[in-house]
């Protein structure tokens, strides 16, 4: 660092780097810290870069992680930074180019300084670093500030006080980062962390009354989607003169930096930057994730939990009750565009399926709107695009729907959209169709899909629950739809007969050998009995309660009434099999009283008009079809290791080194 450091290879031999983790106690007021923190160079924004800084540094942060103890320069420069955010909202109305840079560099460093700290030694172990001073060896002072929780309330201030502007985006990005590296401890650790220093500062103490503002903030960022500055904004111009730290900076650090990072020596910049348009945008939604999954605390609810749950919309002029704490307004409308905009990534998808779980308001205000196709779409092509997506994101798109569809409003609407050439779908051309329609198709392929790869029970009993909730309100199915429903039942009776056969020849087998141990094949046909059934359910609840709206569905029923047959008698189906034998025989009847060869239009209307005719006091009344999710015991198993995987996985942030991480394996999806 410094106005010397030219290349990244250098900087483990840097002066200032070398004489700040050295053994020699440097005061708060040196001179030293303007010297160190003049350097400049584009922040890294991939793994490769990150990496790459890493490696170069590492041996500068575990010097310093020795030294320590002896210097307090760790704390030293806490302080210094410190000191300088109190001015930092002035110098932004200023236009105070150099104070913010420097004040950024002091944080950068800091962030690179606490991952590796964090990283090798406990959460106590890193406590004491930041007691340690300037005195003999290893002594601190047990009565000083607590310089940790002072740093995290001052970082709590930065992203909620310091104006946007394009000479404070990389310090705003950089106080985000620096917040998740303080909760990465939860990376080193193969249990969730129940009890954590990190607890005790977030929930209770001086960083409590920032929770609503930081959470609104974070929801804001991710909102308003804000691209950084061009490339060299804050590079400032070379003096005249040619001399002092200003010359310094234009010609040495960033002139060599910029071209290892521009042409190659750190990775492409540009496909970094399509793959994330928005640096503060996603590590503000990491953020946010990382805080609004963090386990309560023994004493407190999670705060920040508390907060997601219970804003509002700015429109809302009710009062909040007394009971609700943490609780803020923020513009709805915003949020949902955003939501609808971002769906390509787990984290939005996450953050969608956490607001429509948790916070009533939000869910309320989205099954009203008007325009669900511009969410429903997006979530739909993840289901679609299965194979290219990790088990969770499709998990979490399916919850999403699963909760979307306990809406009798919604599962009505959705019949109701008209959709044009949906170009993603690849098996069919489909020129008009409706949403729910085409929502019927894409939980019928992910079922499909389910059963010849993952062959995940959870994930079959959550398709199905999202398609039977909808059963009593489907309207006017398109054909393809129709079909498809009828096609997976057949898949479903083919793999049925095909384990009662192995069944079959298993038992046997078993009477000639005794020493072979059984497939279990009671068990995978208890299993595809209760799909069958589901199935069977669903095609009931369509026809006893919309029967009239779905001649396609007839159409199917009757076109493939063979596939039935076997069903009618067996003591798992008889009773659910009446009304949809009562339909198929019924209008069996009136076609064979039409004549042979008939045109599917024939057909159709024949069916149309037989409905009308249909007595509905024939068909037998079942209870209601209706699913409702509801989360494992213990989410915090499941939810935890998915955040932090996707902020390890994030393209911009810290580089942590994947033999170090325990909370989750890395070839884990």
């Amino acid at each position: 660092m410094g106005s010397n450091s030219s290349r990244i290879g250098d900087l483990p031999k840097n002066e200032y780097l070398k004489k700040l983790s050295g053994t020699e106690s440097v005061s708060e007021n040196d001179p030293f810290w303007n010297q160190l923190l003049s350097f400049s160079f584009p922040a890294p924004t991939s793994s490769t870069e990150l990496k790459l800084l890493e490696e170069a540094t590492i041996s500068v942060c575990r010097s310093l992680v020795e030294n320590n103890p002896r210097t307090g320069n760790l704390g030293a420069l806490i302080k210094v930074f410190l000191s300088r955010t109190k001015e930092l909202k002035l110098s932004a109305e200023c236009q105070n180019h150099i104070f913010i840079w420097q004040t950024h560099n002091a944080l950068f460093i800091i962030c690179c300084l606490l991952k590796v700290f964090i990283c090798e030694m406990s959460e106590e172990e890193l406590q004491l670093h930041f007691t340690y001073e300037e005195k003999s060896p290893g002594s601190y002072s047990s009565d000083s500030e607590d310089l940790l929780e002072e740093l995290l309330c001052c970082l709590m201030q930065l992203i909620t006080d310091i104006p946007l502007l394009d000479i404070t985006y990389e310090i705003s990005v950089e106080a985000v980062s620096t917040m998740v590296v303080f909760l990465s401890c939860q990376l080193f650790h193969k249990e969730v962390l129940r009890q954590s220093i990190s607890h005790k500062y977030l929930m209770r103490g001086r960083c409590l009354p920032y929770t609503s503002k930081l959470v609104k903030t974070l929801l804001y960022n991710f909102i308003r989607q804000e691209k950084p500055p061009p490339p060299g904004t804050h590079v400032l111009p070379q003096q005249s003169d040619g001399g002092g730290l200003l010359y310094g900076l234009a010609s040495g650090v960033a002139t060599g930096l910029w071209t290892v990072f521009t042409l190659g020596g750190m990775g492409s910049k540009v496909a970094a930057a399509s793959e994330l348009s928005s640096p503060l945008a996603n590590q503000s939604l990491l953020l946010l994730l990382v805080l609004a999954n963090l386990t309560d605390a023994a004493d407190a609810p999670n705060p920040y939990r508390q907060a997601i749950m219970s804003f509002k919309n700015t429109q809302d002029s009710s009062p909040f009750p007394s009971s609700i704490p943490h609780a803020f307004q923020i513009n709805f409308n915003s949020l949902y565009m955003a939501l609808c905009e971002q769906q390509t990534s787990d984290q939005a998808t996450l953050l969608l399926y956490t607001l429509l779980h948790q916070n009533s308001n939000i869910r309320t205000y989205m099954l009203a709107r008007t325009d669900m196709e511009n969410l429903v779409l997006p979530i739909l092509e993840i289901l679609y695009h299965v194979e290219e997506r990790n088990s969770h994101h499709v998990y979490m798109a399916l919850i999403i729907l699963l909760i979307l569809t306990e809406d009798d409003g919604f599962n009505r609407s959705i019949h109701e959209v008209v959709l044009k050439n949906i170009t993603w779908y690849s098996e069919r051309v489909l020129t008009e169709i409706s949403l729910g329609s085409l929502l019927i198709l894409v939980v019928i392929r992910t079922i499909q899909y389910n059963m010849t790869r993952t062959r995940d029970k959870y994930l079959h009993t959550n398709c199905l629950a999202a398609l039977a909730n909808m059963s009593a309100q489907f309207r006017s199915l398109h054909q393809y739809a129709a079909q498809r429903i009828v096609s997976l039942f057949s898949l479903l009776s083919k793999k049925h007969n095909k384990v009662l056969e192995q069944a079959t020849q298993s038992l046997r087998g078993s009477l000639s050998s005794s020493d072979v141990p059984l497939p279990d094949y009671a068990q995978d046909l208890n299993v595809i009995e209760e799909v069958i059934r589901m199935m069977l359910e669903i095609i009931n609840s369509c026809l006893t309660n919309s029967l009239h709206h779905n001649p396609n569905l007839v159409y199917a029923l009757l076109y493939k009434r063979d596939l039935f047959e076997q069903f009618r008698t067996h003591p798992s189906f008889q009773d659910i099999m009446q009304n949809i034998d009562l339909v198929i025989t019924f209008f069996s009847s009136r076609l064979l009283q039409a004549g042979a060869e008939l045109s599917v239009e024939r057909v159709l209307e024949i069916i149309k008009q037989g409905v009308v005719a249909l007595p509905k006091d024939r068909l037998k009344k079942f209870p209601e079809l209706k699913f409702k999710y509801v989360e494992e015991e213990q989410p915090e198993e499941f939810f935890i290791p998915y955040v932090w995987s996707l902020v390890y996985n994030s393209a911009v942030g810290v580089y942590w080194n994947p033999q170090d991480i325990q909370l989750f394996t890395m070839d884990s999806d």
